[in-house]
């Protein structure tokens, strides 16, 4: 089958520099037909091809316009895997990024994250994840507390994991000519490969 996604122009560059900085809203409104025909619809044709390839990408959502500037000059997209653990793709003017995230969770939800991260079966294998993972290139952040929680020792082999509120795995795709391809559609799946062992103990371990 055919893909739909054929790359972002030139022209998207074009329509996002317009929308830099604190834009009025008559830019808003003069951009906004470009804005969703160059911006928008190529992040929609490139989740629908990655979609018919891997199921995995079937449940997602491509986020149109918000009241503040941010939403107009970064197009979002996300991907549900799990209550909380999702693929999240961000495409501006720094180019295409991509993250596997566990975010936004409950109390219950980071009571069984640091439950697993402390047990030494479970948490040695999200150590050993992230290790590769930042070993990739990958960017590891998320909401860190400045000390390891209530009920955890401070001298835990994995104090630097049980810090963490939420956990993401970035990756930027870069901003080159690449993005203007349907080749960005291979790039995308072979990060989601990548990103596969993190989201998976993640949905093992801390989804309901």
């Amino acid at each position: 089958m055919p893909r739909r996604f054929a790359g972002w122009d030139e022209s998207a560059v074009d329509v996002l520099l317009r929308l830099e900085g604190e834009p009025s809203q008559e830019v808003m409104r003069e951009t906004r037909k470009d804005r969703e025909r160059l911006v928008r619809q190529p992040m929609v044709s490139l989740l629908h091809d990655l979609a018919r390839t891997d199921p995995v990408f079937e449940d997602h959502s491509v986020w149109r316009y918000g009241k503040t500037p941010w939403w107009w000059q970064n197009q979002s997209a996300v991907v549900r895997i799990a209550p909380n653990v999702e693929i999240g793709f961000r495409f501006n003017l720094e180019g295409l990024h991509m993250q596997g995230a566990w975010w936004y969770a409950g109390s219950d939800q980071i009571s069984r994250f640091r439950a697993a991260v402390a047990a030494e079966a479970s948490g040695s294998v999200l150590g050993d994840v992230v290790a590769e993972l930042r070993a990739k290139g990958f960017e590891i952040n998320g909401d860190v507390l400045k000390r390891a929680p209530r009920g955890y020792p401070a001298d835990h082999p994995r104090t630097t994991l049980l810090r963490h509120r939420s956990l993401l795995a970035v990756r930027h795709l870069g901003c080159d000519e690449r993005l203007r391809t349907p080749e960005v559609v291979d790039r995308v799946l072979t990060t989601r490969e990548e990103l596969g062992p993190l989201l998976t103990w993640l949905t093992d371990h801390v989804a309901p």
